[in-house]
């Protein structure tokens, strides 16, 4: 693969193609994480509004010890996108190449220990630390492509994902009348076709993830990792080579 190519995903020098090539990768691997960590510790970890409407629950219910399980995840989640921040931030005071390349290969470091010593800590009955290390990936891989992308792309927020989808087809197919009064009402067909790709990809790591854990169990996010040091290894180098 050619190394331009791979350069383009995590370089800091960012245009719509680079945007949409990491948004696409990263969807993928959140579907996966998503549905292969559900399998695993039995929680959905990459949208918190789930998990803040559980805090509600169980906060009414008395449930004490879901309680706080919530509210680890929640904190594990904001602590991820904090962490991806600064590095980034860190990253490009210093001018590096490997800004947004850092808090991929932190992800990928961090799928490598789930997926090594998951299977132990769930024997351990560690459940609610799997998680909320699934939490912390997930905001900390949704904060990169969102500060890579000024916002723009998200890769664990499906529901605004579905939202946007439905806006742009209700513009699509919307009925313009001749002479109608404000101008006419068009879709943005390119941002369309971005937000369906983000979500079939969602959709396509979702059915990987789910197949890869009853295959492999937790070393099937072992294979995300190393693609997630792909995407990030060549920012990685041309710092090296010019000695940051």
């Amino acid at each position: 693969m050619p190394m331009h190519y791979l350069r383009s995903y995590a370089s800091p020098q960012r245009d719509d193609l680079g945007n949409r090539r990491l948004g696409r990768s990263l969807a993928f691997v959140a579907g996966a994480v998503n549905a292969g960590g559900f399998f695993a510790v039995g929680e959905y970890t990459s949208h918190m509004s789930g998990v803040v409407s559980a805090l509600a629950d169980n906060l009414a219910l008395g449930k004490t010890t879901l309680l706080f399980a919530g509210l680890g995840s929640l904190l594990a989640f904001f602590l991820g996108a904090a962490t991806s921040a600064i590095l980034i931030n860190w990253g490009r005071r210093r001018e590096a190449h490997s800004r947004y390349a850092l808090p991929l290969m932190l992800e990928a470091a961090l799928l490598l220990v789930f997926g090594l010593m998951g299977a132990r800590l769930a024997a351990h009955g560690h459940i609610a630390a799997t998680v909320a290390l699934l939490c912390f990936v997930m905001g900390l891989q949704n904060a990169i492509v969102s500060k890579a992308s000024r916002s723009e792309i998200r890769t664990t927020h499906v529901t605004g994902l579905v939202t946007d989808i439905g806006i742009e087809l209700g513009k699509l197919f919307y009925w313009n009348r001749d002479h109608a009064a404000g101008g006419r009402v068009t879709a943005d067909r390119q941002r369309l076709a971005l937000l369906s790709s983000l979500l079939a990809m969602f959709l396509a790591g979702g059915l990987a993830g789910a197949f890869g854990f009853q295959l492999l169990g937790f070393s099937a996010t072992v294979p995300l990792a190393f693609a997630l040091v792909l995407l990030a290894v060549v920012p990685l180098l041309d710092d090296v080579r010019r000695g940051n």
